[in-house]
């Protein structure tokens, strides 16, 4: 087995999960498998793969190894496709975002990209969690949180408010909380699963110096799931917090009051984060390249959306 050959053995081993796995895929016996993943180690002089009977984990070494092993490999099958592709972009891509963010505001552009260009297929991931996009082979992710430093590109789309809610019915009888303080006589809907209490965090910006809360607010309903807790909070159930880009269709038909809006905490940025694009990997440059620009321009229409309806519902601000 040459080096290639090894190359395309244990990219498949990291997408398949397993050795075996990896064998079938590629049609090829386990110990052929085993000799491939231990000839790039020997020739690198580090493992790439951590072993055990349950699972494999990638080293450090192994997560840089198999983006530049399956850059070579994306490479190389442009490189012998691209004379019957002539000037059209084809390829797949894997993409991967937060539920709601990737169903409402990434999706519309999505669908534009696939409309352009209809030889490129597409895999996304809608997933409430931190998706590795070496271990489950996605090319580029939405992040709407302050990054690590990594060796990623990053790039930024602008930023979300983080807004507390509630239904104007449910504030009628329960009143309005005057400051965070106040949540402790009001019921809470959360998102932490399971959770009796979860720390709920504000700036205080009452006094001419900035002071950061973090309140532990106990939970008449924890859920799994942001979706839940505002349909639970539009029925009255008490209150809740969301993303703006959550919320913003219900503030603006009055089915959310936002609160406590002095006591925001900072917002949160977003990014496109991708590893370096193969020169050839003409798929995902493209789909960078269409999407910045129109998420960018999506991410502002909500801040200006949630800005002007958040300060109209019930010109509630502060209380």
């Amino acid at each position: 087995m040459d080096r290639l050959d090894a190359m395309a053995v244990f990219v498949a081993v990291v997408e398949t999960g397993s050795l075996a796995a990896a064998g079938r895929k590629l049609g090829h016996s386990p110990a052929t498998v085993t000799r491939a993943v231990a000839m790039l180690e020997e020739r690198l002089g580090e493992r790439l793969l951590h072993r055990s009977t349950r699972a494999l984990r990638l080293t450090e070494r192994g997560e840089h190894q198999f983006a530049v092993y399956r850059s070579i490999l994306a490479e190389l099958a442009e490189a012998d496709g691209s004379d019957a592709a002539g000037d059209r972009i084809t390829g797949r891509i894997a993409l991967t975002a937060p539920e709601l963010f990737g169903r409402s505001v990434l999706m519309p552009v999505v669908e534009t990209f696939l409309d352009e260009h209809p030889d490129v297929s597409l895999r996304m991931l809608l997933l409430n969690r931190v998706v590795s996009l070496v271990e489950e082979g996605v090319d580029v992710a939405v992040r709407l949180a302050p990054l690590p430093a990594s060796g990623m590109i990053a790039v930024r789309l602008g930023e979300m408010r983080r807004l507390v809610c509630a239904a104007p019915d449910y504030l009628a009888h329960a009143g309005i909380p005057p400051d965070p303080g106040a949540l402790q006589h009001h019921r809470c809907i959360g998102t932490e699963d399971g959770a009796a209490r979860e720390q709920w965090h504000f700036i205080d910006r009452t006094s001419a110096r900035e002071r950061r809360l973090s309140m532990a607010v106990q939970l008449r309903i924890a859920l799994n799931g942001a979706g839940a807790a505002i349909d639970a909070a539009i029925r009255g159930q008490g209150v809740c917090r969301a993303m703006a880009y959550q919320a913003v269709e219900h503030i603006e038909a009055g089915r959310l009051t936002a609160l406590l809006c002095d006591f925001e905490p900072e917002p949160l940025p977003i990014h496109l984060v991708f590893h370096a694009i193969p020169r050839r990997n003409a798929a995902l440059r493209a789909f960078v390249d269409h999407a910045t620009p129109r998420l960018r321009a999506a991410v502002r229409n909500v801040s200006d959306r949630i800005a002007r309806a958040a300060g109209a519902s019930s010109d509630v601000r502060s209380g």
